[in-house]
């Protein structure tokens, strides 16, 4: 479990379940190949990736007890053929019409809908358009708060002001403003109230407390 740090300056250590199996010379296209294999569910969607960039090491995570919780996942850019989509959504509009179709043919036909013809969520979980994200990997994400924010974002990134939106209301949410220092984003909330949790989320009141 040794190996020559001057030898290998610039190497990442690789953990497996907090297992040292060995070092890397390019953690960065090591990332984002095994991030590649995971959104298209060659591996597990519950496996965590995490990548310290100052203790080089990455670490993939599959063992039992990690609470995870989902999140849409955004277009980075790093790989070449998809630069045009940096800071889009994985989701589409064709899978938003295939999710309504799906709903309403079960709310028309029931159980008795053809298995061929359903698209929900193990679909989305599969094609890699949500991930689910543990406490240790949210670390090294960057989450925007919603799909209008990311839009924002891009039209900044392309030197466009950003209006104010002019039919706010006192109701309506508070937007923060963009921080012109980041980089990318690598994941949005589905919706903001997820950021609790979805249990959290089921709770009407504050003293509506389950456990009591």
């Amino acid at each position: 479990e040794e190996y020559e740090q001057l030898r290998f300056p610039n190497a990442t250590k690789v953990f497996v379940n907090g297992v040292w199996v060995g070092i890397h010379p390019d953690p960065k296209e090591l990332v984002r190949e095994v991030q590649a294999t995971r959104r298209a569910n060659i591996i597990s969607s519950e496996v965590s990736l995490v990548r310290d960039i100052r203790d080089r090491e990455f670490k993939i995570f599959s063992d039992a007890g990690r609470v995870m919780r989902p999140l849409f996942a955004v277009e980075t850019g790093e790989h070449p053929d998809n630069k045009d989509r940096k800071g889009q959504l994985f989701l589409t509009k064709d899978m938003v019409t295939r999710l309504h179709s799906t709903h309403q043919a079960e709310i028309k036909e029931g159980p008795e809908v053809d298995e061929s013809e359903k698209f929900g969520w193990q679909d989305l979980l599969k094609r890699g358009v949500v991930e689910l994200l543990d406490a240790e990997e949210e670390e090294t994400a960057m989450i925007c708060m919603t799909p209008e924010d990311l839009a924002d974002y891009r039209l900044q990134k392309d030197g466009h002001e950003v209006q104010a939106n002019p039919d706010a209301t006192m109701n309506s949410r508070l937007k923060t403003k963009m921080n012109p220092g980041t980089h990318t984003y690598t994941h949005c909330e589905i919706h903001p109230s997820m950021i609790l949790g979805i249990c959290a989320s089921i709770i009407p009141f504050p003293d509506h407390n389950q456990v009591c």
